[in-house]
């Protein structure tokens, strides 16, 4: 049960995160240090790819290494 618990809790946190599998190029931009290329680079990764399993694969992205995927991990979901 109290796993249960956590999932619901994280699943309503999730809520006000920007989920990177399903938010559009304009959405992505909202986030600190995403701009219009890297935004359309992410919706073009996911696009030829798939969806990302984690927040870690952001770093599939041509743009986004350690650094950038650190100051936004706490924002986004999968």
């Amino acid at each position: 049960a109290a796993g249960t618990g956590a999932a619901a809790g994280s699943a309503a946190q999730a809520g006000s995160k920007v989920n990177v599998n399903t938010a559009t190029a304009e959405q992505l931009q909202e986030l600190p240090g995403i701009g219009p290329s890297t935004a359309q680079k992410i919706v073009a990764e996911r696009s030829s790819n798939g969806p990302f399993a984690a927040v870690a694969d952001l770093t599939r992205v041509s743009g986004i290494g350690e650094k950038k995927l650190a100051s936004i991990a706490d924002l986004v979901c999968v």
